[in-house]
């Protein structure tokens, strides 16, 4: 299996989807990690040129207008190999995109990239929609 990990180190998983740099892309057999790649993720700075509303009503989630979704389209190309991707912290339209495009997204508490990839590839994983804004 082939999952995405956002980062910007490789080692540590990003805090926010949109403003990470990378995707840590990990082949896994057996349990165990037998490969590895960084791939650029286009991020919130690559669209800087763009109107950008991060603005919505208390209670209200962002990210589901048309040119979030977009957006959000453009950073998954990168990864549409893969199964899951995998970060602590991401706007409720960017994980909904994620689903639609056939990539689970999950919102883990856990800060290392290795220990997320084995986490998921266990099946023990924690996904934690409470922390989508």
């Amino acid at each position: 299996m082939k999952i995405a990990i956002i980062t910007d180190d490789g080692k540590t998983i990003s805090q926010h989807f949109g403003r990470a740099n990378f995707y840590a892309v990990l082949t896994i057999e057996n349990g165990q990690i037998t490969q590895r790649e960084m791939r650029e993720k286009l991020s919130h700075k690559h669209f800087a040129n763009e109107e950008h509303d991060h603005t919505h009503k208390a209670g209200e989630l962002h990210g589901f207008d048309s040119a979030s979704q977009t957006r959000h389209g453009q950073m998954s190309e990168t990864i549409k190999d893969c199964e899951a991707l995998i970060c602590r912290g991401m706007g409720a339209g960017a994980y909904e995109n994620m689903k639609e495009r056939g990539i689970r997204p999950i919102i883990t508490d856990i800060p290392a990239v290795d220990d997320a990839a084995i986490a998921y590839a266990a099946g023990e994983i924690v996904d934690h929609i409470e922390k989508l804004h």
